[in-house]
C-alpha cells in the first residue's frame, strides 16, 4: 500500500525541491538551522510537494486516461480509486498543518496561498502556454517558504532563489512537454511546444536555464557568499549545458536522461552552498 501511494505522488521527486528548501533555510540562518527546525521544514516540504502532485493527479485524471503515455498511472488505470487519492491528499494536508503548527505563525498565514497555487497549476495547461513557468513557481515556493520558516519574516532575497527554481523547473518542463506534443494539440491543451513548435520551445527552455543560473549567481552576490558557492553555480551551469545538449527538436528519447541529471542539480547546489557557509 505504501508503495502504491509513493508511486502516486512520485515521492522520489522531492529531490528536486527539498535541497532548495534546505538552501533557503541555511541562507536565512547564515549557517545550519537547528535540527528540530530542519525536521519540521522537511516534513512541511515533502507533505506540500506530495499534496501538489496528488491534487495534480486527481484533477488531471480524465486527461491522463486519454493520453497513452499516462494511461497507466494509478488513477486512470484503476489501481487506485479517486476516493483513496483524495483521502491520501487529506492526510498530506494534515501533515502539512502539523508541520506548520511547529513553525513561525507567518507560515500558517501564507499556507492558503501556497495551496491555491497547487490547485490552480493543473488547470493552467487548459488556458495558458506559460503553464511550465507556473509549475516552476510552485516548486520555487520551497526555498522562500523555508526562509520564512527560519526567520518568521518575509524578505525579498529568497525570491531570487524562487525565480531560479522557477526557471530551472519551468525550462525542464518545456522539454518534458515535447513528449506530449501531438496529444496536447489534439486535446487543445496549452504548452509552448504545442503552440510554437518544438524548436522555438526548446530555445526558450535554454533561455530559462540561463536565467536560472543568473539568478543563482545574483543570490550569491546579494547575500555575500564566497568562492565555494560560485563554484557550485558554475557546476550547475555546466550540468544544465550538458542536459540541454541531450534534447533536440524531433528527438526526445533522452528526455529521461535529462530528468535523471536534474535530480542531482539541487543536491549539488545545496552541497556547495552548505560548504561555503560552514567554511566562513
Amino acid at each position: 500500500m505504501f508503495t502504491l501511494f509513493a508511486r502516486f505522488v512520485k515521492i522520489e521527486h522531492s529531490v528536486f525541491a527539498l535541497p532548495f528548501a534546505y538552501a533557503g533555510a541555511f541562507l536565512a540562518q547564515g549557517g545550519v538551522p537547528g535540527l528540530t527546525r530542519l525536521f519540521w521544514i522537511t516534513l512541511a516540504m515533502v507533505a506540500a510537494r506530495s499534496l501538489a502532485m496528488g491534487l495534480n493527479r486527481v484533477i488531471d485524471k480524465e486527461i491522463d486516461a486519454r493520453n497513452p503515455r499516462t494511461a497507466g498511472r494509478e488513477l486512470p488505470s484503476g489501481k487506485m480509486s479517486a476516493q483513496s487519492a483524495l483521502a491520501f491528499c487529506a492526510v498530506l494536508l494534515a501533515a502539512l498543518a502539523l508541520a506548520l503548527s511547529r513553525l513561525p505563525r507567518l507560515t500558517w498565514y501564507l499556507a492558503p496561498i501556497v495551496i491555491a497555487v497547487f490547485v490552480i497549476y493543473p488547470y493552467t495547461k487548459r488556458f495558458t502556454i506559460f503553464c511550465h513557468l507556473f509549475l516552476g513557481i510552485a516548486d520555487g515556493l520551497a526555498p522562500a517558504g523555508a526562509w520564512v520558516a527560519v526567520t518568521g519574516k518575509l524578505a525579498w532575497q529568497p525570491f531570487l532563489l524562487l525565480g531560479a527554481v522557477a526557471f530551472w523547473i519551468g525550462g525542464f518542463d518545456i522539454a518534458y512537454a515535447c513528449l506530449d506534443l501531438d496529444f496536447d494539440r489534439r486535446e487543445g491543451l496549452r504548452s509552448l511546444p504545442a503552440a510554437l513548435g518544438p524548436g522555438p520551445a526548446l530555445f526558450l527552455m535554454r533561455v530559462c536555464h540561463v536565467l536560472a543560473v543568473a539568478l543563482l549567481a545574483a543570490t550569491g552576490f546579494v547575500l555575500g557568499l564566497g568562492v565555494l558557492y560560485f563554484a557550485g553555480v558554475a557546476t550547475i551551469f555546466l550540468l544544465l549545458a550538458a542536459e540541454n545538449s541531450l534534447v533536440r527538436a524531433g528527438s526526445y528519447a533522452r528526455v529521461g536522461a535529462f530528468m535523471n541529471m536534474n535530480g542531482f542539480i539541487g543536491i549539488i547546489y545545496f552541497g556547495f552552498l552548505a560548504a561555503d557557509l560552514m567554511t566562513r
